[in-house]
């Protein structure tokens, strides 16, 4: 037992590393993208076709990861093994070719479609050809982590980032300063690190088909398909209305302002990766109840802590980038809200897994995704980008308040969801005030002082301090 929980312990401090060390590498680009691409139209482009990428990611992965995840570990013949890895493969690969197929076909109608400029077509072409290596790059890997080979998995996906940032940089400042020589660096960086996996790329790209094994998995990952594509809508479906409804210069300050809230999530990824197991050991424990209604409040007060200080901080952070860009930073604060969201209804969905009743949370973000494209509609013509922070925010909201009560039902915590809207509300309307007095130059930057006492004085109002303090937590975990 202590070798496997050590196993688990060092597998899970390497993926850390891993996420937090790949998620370093792509900020720390964004300030060079933007000094190359001035122009935020330019970025605009980039990240408009990071979006359809990863639209076409979602289709050529159609739920078969979770599909494999089970069929390689109910075989127990590793012959059995690998015949299921190459149908995935070959499944993928099909359907990668097929999408090549219709963007060569499409030429010139797709470029002016989708990037409202002809002769452009092959820019979707070459991320095509990046989405080919990567897709057979990301199945490797998924079954290198399943044989337990992390440190092959966290170096050959770390290395993965670290060429496309050298790489790229190489490119921009010797050949391409454009989005041309961005992608190109990404589909030479990925084909690279195909290439030293091709011992594994020989064995599992080899064509299989067995309707037998195909027609299994898709049956396993097609159920799984709505609930992934209502987090793609949610994701992305502000960008791909910006972009009809406005320009791709708002796409390109909107998407730097996404880049900037998701570094949220080097420290709620750490806190993600370790809450599924420390709630489950809760679960059979006396007073447990009492100690989940503290860590609600206590994550909730951290993370609108912390976004009060993203609000305060960003103007000056985002003078990293180039100054075109500056103006992304009123946004930040309010996306980094809906970020901190999408973390923290893993922490109060407890009640739905405890009881194995995950499909609520399709049906939250089932919901939230209608929500999302509606007000998408609704706002983003009239309010351009602040449309789409809104329509990303409110999504959400529908998305937590539903899970929350749903929990609640199924497992009860004593806790005020009063309480927690209260300061849920308190700290959006205490970032809207500091960043209505960054962008009043006539109004002193002194007052965002009144601002963060006005959030202070709230929060001892609804008697946060008193939930945090009184006693049954220490109880709790003693017991």
């Amino acid at each position: 037992m202590i070798k496997h929980l050590k196993r688990l312990g060092a597998d899970s401090l390497l993926y850390a590393f891993m996420n937090v060390g790949t998620k370093i590498i792509a900020f720390i680009m964004l300030p060079i993208y933007t000094r190359f691409l001035s122009d935020p139209s330019q970025y605009g482009v980039l990240d408009y076709i990071d979006r359809i990428t990863s639209m076409l990611t979602f289709l050529v992965i159609f739920g078969t990861d979770s599909a494999l995840a089970y069929y390689y570990f109910e075989a127990k013949d590793q012959k059995l093994r690998d015949y299921y890895v190459r149908t995935v493969m070959m499944f993928r690969l099909v359907i990668v070719m097929i999408l090549g197929l219709v963007v060569f076909a499409g030429g010139d109608w797709l470029s002016e479609l989708l990037l409202e400029e002809t002769g452009k077509s092959y820019l979707l072409l070459i991320a095509i050809g990046t989405l080919f290596f990567d897709t057979i790059l990301t199945l490797i890997l998924t079954v290198l982590r399943y044989d337990f080979f992390t440190k092959r998995v966290v170096f050959f996906t770390v290395l993965k980032m670290l060429l496309i940032a050298v790489v790229s940089y190489l490119m921009l400042i010797t050949i391409w300063p454009t989005v041309t020589g961005i992608l190109a660096a990404r589909i030479l960086s990925v084909g690279f690190v195909a290439l030293l996996l091709f011992k594994y790329a020989v064995k599992y790209v080899r064509p299989y088909f067995d309707k037998k094994l195909l027609v299994e998995v898709l049956k396993y990952a097609a159920p799984l398909v709505p609930a992934s594509l209502a987090f793609w809508v949610i994701v992305n479906a502000n960008t791909m209305f910006l972009k009809e409804y406005t320009s791709f210069e708002e796409v390109g300050i909107y998407g730097t302002a996404i880049k900037f809230a998701a570094l949220i999530t080097l420290v709620t990824s750490g806190v993600q990766m370790a809450w599924r197991p420390f709630s489950m050991s809760l679960k059979d424990k006396e007073n447990n109840a009492r100690i989940f209604s503290k860590i609600y409040m206590a994550i909730l007060l951290i993370g609108t802590f912390g976004i009060m200080i993203v609000a305060t901080i960003m103007p000056w952070v985002i003078k990293v980038l180039d100054s075109n860009y500056w103006e992304a930073y009123k946004y930040v604060a309010l996306i980094s809200t809906t970020t901190f969201l999408n973390f923290y209804y893993m922490i109060i969905s407890i009640g739905i897994f405890f009881t194995k009743k995950t499909k609520y949370i399709s049906y939250a973000f089932g919901m939230a995704a209608i929500v999302n494209v509606i007000l998408n509609i609704a706002l983003i013509p009239k309010f351009s980008i602040w449309g789409a922070v809104a329509a990303y925010l409110l999504s959400y909201i529908v998305a937590i308040v539903y899970i929350f009560i749903r929990s609640q039902k199924l497992f009860y915590v004593p806790v005020s969801g009063m309480k927690m809207s209260i300061q849920f509300l308190w700290v959006i309307v205490s970032v809207i005030g500091i960043v209505y007095i960054q962008e009043h130059a006539a109004i002193s930057d002194v007052n965002i002082i009144y601002v963060w006492l006005f959030y202070l004085i709230g929060l001892f109002a609804v008697g946060i301090h008193k939930d945090l303090l009184s006693k049954g937590l220490n109880e709790g975990v003693e017991s």
